[in-house]
């Protein structure tokens, strides 16, 4: 692996432990997360609003 492609690999480990972090903390705090899923924008948790056009992951307990 040449220095770029290290510096890639680092750079996208530490971007995901970063975004597991944040959704871990507002799930923690039960607060819904907008995330990209399946091509489509979904809210989810258990408070995630009900917007035209935007599905939700549903409610979770």
């Amino acid at each position: 692996m040449t220095q770029g492609h290290e510096h890639e690999a680092m750079v996208m480990d530490v971007l995901k432990r970063a975004v597991a972090e944040a959704l871990e903390r507002k799930r923690k705090l039960g607060q819904y997360a907008v995330i990209w899923r399946e091509g489509r924008v979904v809210c989810t948790g258990p408070d995630a609003p009900v917007a035209p056009g935007v599905p939700s992951a549903g409610k979770k307990s």
